[in-house]
């Protein structure tokens, strides 16, 4: 992993990698609750993409990691099922959505 990524760094290239297309029909809120960085969540609605700092009042899926995990999942060195099987990530709410995240953000290459 590179030093230079973090958390912040990749909540503020969230929205610029946001696949519009791929959010037809969809509204909720994402809330990351990171054990050892700031929370955040993301809200997709009318195809558009936010990113919030701090907790968001009635999130459809909350996602709890701390920040390592988290990275290696959004730069595809970690897999989110494979993070979730090892306990490294929790859900709670909506746990569908969780599978659809992945789509709604194309990949930083």
């Amino acid at each position: 992993m590179s030093s230079d990524i973090t958390v912040a760094r990749v909540i503020a290239k969230l929205p610029s990698r946001f696949q519009a297309d791929a959010a037809e029909n969809l509204t909720a809120i994402f809330q990351f609750l990171l054990e050892d960085d700031d929370n955040f969540y993301i809200t997709i609605n009318e195809q558009n993409c936010t990113t919030t700092q701090g907790e968001h009042h009635d999130p459809s899926i909350t996602l709890l990691m701390d920040a390592e995990t988290f990275i290696n999942v959004v730069t595809g060195q970690q897999d989110g099922m494979s993070a979730f099987m090892k306990g490294q990530l929790r859900a709670e709410g909506n746990v569908i959505l969780a599978t659809k995240l992945g789509k709604l953000f194309k990949d930083k290459s």
